[in-house]
């Protein structure tokens, strides 16, 4: 299809959009500071992004032959795989094997899934995630806090703390979930010299902050109300979806770890305003979502299994070549 519209198929996957952003980060660095228009205005800054990504992709082209571009999409295709035995392991351990498979699957078939394919960083993320739940759930503080996911493995350490649970392995997670996170924050502060640094880029090199959602409410207003794209009526979907998803994961009682980073990650999605229609990808790595329809879909009969996950993927193939080949937006 790529062939056919004039366009060259790894180009699409390795170098447009962020996967850009991110070769630039590791051949030449970060910005020294806020680069400015002729007008004097910000330009969008490549400080934005955070450096696990790019940094495995300097260590790759270091260790083999291979390009930017192509070291992005191996570092991105390896996360996927990894992404996808850490949700099997945590599907397993919270459940059941059957749900870690149907798990691992539904997240290969989410409409944004072809992002898994480029050189994205959204696959190493959900990695992380998926991994760092599985240590949570296993108890394995250490590694959950190495992990780092602040939110989750913070309020589950404190638990533990509280219970006098495991010694001093959940003071240790409750250490090491944030130090990722504030060290890149300290690093954004120093080159930009302000304290909030970080957010301040975001909010005037890029126009993203926080407004409690806001934002999110008056865009799904204006593409209920107005003509738009499809793929702004597909984020829209995907967001009441969530909405929906996030209560059955409260009802149905999951662990403390999992309610929490479920609910923290679709505030920050939802919360969060500009990049309308990046949010359908902002939650992917909120692979909990998925767990209630995995639990159904685990204890359904085979064939039904197979039709659902069988118009799943088709539906996410042809979605993926519309974002690819006509959607002019980030995916």
């Amino acid at each position: 299809m790529a062939r056919q519209a004039g366009h060259d198929f790894t180009w699409l996957l390795s170098s447009r959009f962020d996967a850009e952003w991110y070769q630039q980060i590791a051949s030449r660095g970060y910005d020294a500071a806020l680069p400015l228009a002729a007008d004097g205005s910000i330009k969008p800054s490549n400080l934005a992004y955070f450096p696990l990504y790019p940094g495995l992709l300097v260590v790759v082209t270091a260790l083999t032959p291979l390009s930017w571009p192509a070291a992005g999409v191996l570092v991105a295709w390896l996360a996927s795989f990894a992404t996808a035995w850490g949700l099997f392991a945590f599907g397993k351990q919270l459940r059941s094997r059957a749900v870690g498979i149907v798990l691992a699957t539904l997240w290969g078939v989410v409409p944004h899934a072809i992002v898994q394919n480029m050189a994205y960083s959204e696959s190493l993320l959900t990695a992380l995630c998926a991994w760092s739940m599985y240590a949570l759930l296993r108890r394995q503080w250490l590694l959950a806090g190495a992990l780092c996911l602040l939110a989750a493995v913070g309020l589950a350490a404190l638990v533990a703390i509280f219970r006098r649970q495991d010694g001093w392995r959940p003071w240790a997670a409750a250490v090491l979930a944030p130090l990722g996170y504030l060290g890149y924050l300290g690093f954004v502060g120093l080159r930009l010299g302000r304290i909030d640094g970080y957010f301040y880029l975001q909010r005037e090199s890029w126009t993203v902050t926080f407004d409690w959602g806001a934002d999110t409410v008056r865009s799904m207003t204006e593409v209920l109300t107005q003509p738009n794209r499809l793929a702004f009526y597909m984020v829209t979907a995907l967001i009441v979806l969530s909405i929906a998803l996030s209560v059955l994961v409260v009802m149905e009682r999951y662990p403390l770890p999992v309610v929490v980073f479920t609910l923290v990650s679709v505030i920050f999605v939802l919360g969060t305003g500009g990049a309308y229609h990046g949010k359908g990808r902002y939650l992917m790595p909120v692979f909990t979502l998925l767990l209630p329809v995995a639990t159904g879909l685990a204890a359904a009969r085979r064939r039904t299994q197979v039709v659902v996950l069988v118009m799943l993927t088709l539906a996410a193939a042809w979605y993926g070549a519309y974002l690819t080949l006509d959607w002019t937006l980030s995916p």
